[in-house]
């Protein structure tokens, strides 16, 4: 009997791990760590992959001035309406596959089903004036398969009429998990909601799916978001994709955003600080631009993490970031582009750049910004604030540790790597700048350390340099102005060229980690923002 009573007691202890999980927000096959961040995970490889799933019997639905409809398995639990375009379908069975095709200005495709179930778009062109186009009221897996060869359009109303006890979120909605293949086009335009919507997750392994002057967010699931290829367009009045109380990992793909809001945003705004969703993005091409006020392009509550992704980005409006994460930045490698109107990089614990080509031109304020450490590597990055008190690079007084990598930065001030965090050496030097004017270093035997484009005038300009190709005891010269010919172009920063003339702005030793030069006033390994004033020289 005490056992019994003791597994019975596991039991339900394992079962309330799994309820609050899963009611705090957090995706089916995640649980929080004791410090509330989600661990990642993928929602299911071996069940979302259509090649794992059989499905034998196949009615077919053609719309137009009537429908037709072939249902061989009627007798097996398939039962099929239809009010004008408007066509229903209740299942109790098993392996069932849906081919939809044909067009309607007023109708729609509601599927209630027990079973997971595959809806293969076959040229099919829905407008509903009254709710979604396709609406599926089951909390199981939806293979939707977009024909190759095939245009597909689906079209909302401005107003839906709801049925009592059920969501219809968006165009194309679905209470369980949207699962996207085959290499066709679907064009999804929302007059209402979100375009595609899911209260589990979404999954796009390949095709071409458009979303077109969305009032909402393009892409919106409650649990995860996951994109491992195809090609993505979306236009949205809000955000171009949103997860709201899962993670989204991005594998792959070509994505496209015009935003009025976020662009990539995994976000919970239930007021539960305990759960910050996790943002992977291990490979793809990003083009994203965001035009709302306080926009940011990518953004997640929780820890981010990039690795081998094309990314390019604008912000254009007031207090909208580039790339924000309200835990931890990840760069592993990539090619990063952001032109924000705010900070390019944010993050509020720390930033850690291991890897990749990196450029940031913020027009308002910071290149890159850690509300706490930041921590470089390994890369290239190009760091470009605006004047004073903004930085290329800032920390906020926290340890700014350099190990590796290229870093150019220019602004008003800097961030000061901390010396005693730090394996390579560093310069400092504060001066004015002319855009389109080009700041060299070259050692005492003539060779080419820095040849640099400076991208924005400053009357008091500060620029963080740091290098390996910067040694210790060595003596360098700073000039201004000359010219560059051949070599590569990495947004200004040159290598493999050769420059010619220019001024001599000064001279500086490498004795410290961290050297000054110019006109510079501030403290050597702090790691906060500093300002040019009197000359110094370390």
């Amino acid at each position: 009997m005490t056992q019994r009573f003791a597994l019975n007691g596991i039991l339900i202890l394992l079962f309330s791990v799994f309820f609050l999980a899963y009611a705090g927000g957090c995706s089916k096959d995640d649980l929080l760590s004791d410090t509330g961040e989600e661990v990642k995970s993928v929602p299911d490889d071996e069940g979302d992959d259509i090649t794992n799933s059989t499905f034998s019997n196949v009615v077919t639905i053609r719309l137009g001035n009537t429908v037709e409809i072939d249902n061989p398995v009627e007798a097996e639990g398939v039962s099929i309406s239809a009010s004008g375009g408007h066509v229903t379908i209740r299942s109790t069975a098993k392996e069932i596959a849906y081919v939809i095709s044909g067009t309607t200005t007023d109708g729609s495709v509601k599927i209630y089903s027990d079973y997971k179930l595959q809806l293969t778009l076959d040229g099919v062109d829905i407008t509903n004036p009254t709710g979604a186009a396709i609406n599926i009221q089951s909390g199981k897996r939806v293979f939707v398969v977009v024909n190759e060869g095939t245009t597909n359009k689906l079209t909302d109303g401005s107003t839906y009429q709801t049925t009592s006890g059920e969501d219809m979120k968006a165009t194309f909605f679905s209470e369980g998990q949207l699962l996207f293949y085959g290499n066709g086009t679907l064009i999804v335009h929302s007059h209402n909601k979100h375009a595609i919507c899911s209260d589990d997750y979404i999954r796009m392994y390949e095709g071409d799916i458009q979303v077109t002057g969305t009032v909402s967010d393009g892409l919106h699931a409650n649990d995860a978001v996951v994109i491992d290829g195809g090609t993505l367009t979306i236009k949205a009045g809000t955000d171009g994709i949103e997860c709201e109380k899962g993670y989204i990992l991005i594998n792959g793909g070509n994505i496209t955003i015009d935003s009025g809001d976020d662009g990539i945003i995994a976000s919970y705004n239930d007021g539960n600080n305990s759960i910050n969703p996790y943002m992977g993005i291990n490979g793809g091409t990003f083009h994203i631009t965001t035009t709302g006020t306080s926009a940011n392009a990518i953004k997640a509550r929780g820890n981010l993490t990039i690795t081998d992704a094309d990314i390019r980005i604008k912000t254009s409006r007031t207090k909208s970031e580039g790339i924000e994460s309200k835990k931890t930045l990840t760069i592993h490698s990539g090619y990063i582009i952001v032109e924000a109107y705010d900070d390019c990089l944010n993050a509020s614990d720390a930033i850690v750049i291991n890897g990749g080509s990196i450029y940031c031109y913020s027009s308002n304020n910071d290149g890159v910004d850690s509300n706490r450490t930041l921590t470089v590597t390994g890369g290239t990055v190009i760091a470009i604030g605006t004047s004073s008190p903004e930085d290329g690079f800032d920390c906020d007084n926290n340890t700014f540790s350099i190990t590796g990598g290229t870093l150019v930065g220019i602004g008003g001030s800097t961030g000061t790597p901390t010396s005693n965090a730090c394996t390579q050496y560093s310069l400092i030097y504060g001066g004015s700048g002319t855009q389109n004017t080009l700041f060299h270093i070259e050692s005492a035997a003539g060779e080419d350390v820095l040849t640099f484009m400076i991208p924005r005038t400053l009357s008091a300009m500060t620029v963080l340099f740091s290098s390996p190709a910067l040694t210790g005891n060595t003596t360098y010269t700073i000039y201004s102005g000359g010219t560059v010919t051949g070599g590569n172009d990495f947004y200004g920063l040159y290598s493999g060229a050769s420059y010619n003339g220019g001024s001599q702005l000064a001279t500086f030793t490498t004795s410290s980690l961290v050297t000054t030069a110019g006109n510079f006033s501030g403290g050597i390994g702090g790691g906060g923002g500093v300002s040019p004033g009197r000359p110094g020289g370390r």
